[in-house]
């Protein structure tokens, strides 16, 4: 911990610049940074799974492409202007920060894996009146079980659950009436009722618990209470999205290597390679 922090400490001394999204990178403009020792101090909190940042002309590139993902939620929601928004496993607020950009009154991200909230922190020291976006190191079931929240995104979530309906259940009380969940997860193709609980591993994921089909999907969301429920698009995941760079540490394994090198439609595992669809539906 004390390696990050340090590494935080000398990010701040990093001059500050304005934040806006620039596809694909969230872009800080700031100007006259020390890129050798911005880079270095950036490297010590690796891995970078979501962004990609670019502060002043260095170009973090994660190992995901989060604005494709962007890209396919945005046209389907309603408007984040002024609402109050959750972003559940929001990682280093990368999507956080771009709910914000797009006129929420505030953002919260909750992410309990300490290292993506430092990430965070970096990040936030680096830009001058940074938007109302926060991360705080929490669980979904550590929120308080109130109904506040206009608009909820859950992505890249469910299928870590063990208990699925439970977590959709803890979405839905954190919504506000007529409020709006975003989800988005892992599915196979199949038809209502199927769903693969993986045995051991999924694309190399430890924890992974549920792969169901989107007529599933549905029904669970059905079962949970939720109305106008939409299925927007499903999406195979690419090496284009999900690649190996010099930003994901030691281990420079990324979606081309999960899969089956003679088959990129299954798993290293032998199950079907990874597909996300998103839901978007009412409380």
């Amino acid at each position: 911990m004390l390696f990050r922090s340090g590494a935080i400490e000398s990010i701040k001394d990093q001059p500050q610049g304005r934040i806006q999204y620039a596809a694909p990178y969230l872009k800080i403009n700031s100007q006259n940074n020390d890129n050798e020792q911005l880079e270095s101090s950036l490297k010590q909190l690796m891995p970078w799974r979501k962004g990609p940042y670019q502060i002043g002309d260095l170009q973090l590139d994660s190992e995901w492409r989060g604005d494709m993902k962007w890209d396919r939620v945005i046209p389907h929601i309603k408007p984040l202007k002024e609402k109050t928004v959750l972003d559940v496993g929001s990682g280093n607020g990368y999507f956080t920060y771009l709910m914000a950009l797009s006129g929420a009154e505030i953002v919260l991200g909750i992410e309990p894996f300490l290292l993506f909230n430092y990430q965070f922190q970096a990040i936030r020291s680096l830009i001058s009146n940074p938007p109302h976006a926060f991360v705080l190191p929490l669980k979904l079931e550590q929120m308080p079980n109130e109904a506040v929240f206009d608009t909820v995104f859950s992505m890249g979530v469910l299928y870590h659950q063990k208990d699925h309906m439970l977590h959709l259940q803890q979405l839905k009380n954190v919504m506000t009436i007529d409020g709006e969940l975003i989800l988005e997860t892992l599915v196979i193709d199949g038809i209502h009722g199927e769903q693969i609980i993986p045995e051991d591993r999924y694309a190399r994921m430890r924890n992974v618990w549920c792969l169901p089909s989107t007529d599933t999907l549905n029904t669970w969301l059905e079962q949970t209470g939720f109305k106008n429920i939409k299925l927007v698009d499903v999406t195979k995941t690419t090496p284009e999205e999900q690649r190996a760079t010099h930003w994901i540490g030691d281990n420079t394994q990324s979606l081309q290597d999960f899969l089956d090198p003679n088959n990129d439609n299954l798993t290293i595992e032998g199950l079907p390679a990874p597909k996300r669809a998103i839901f978007v539906c009412q409380k």
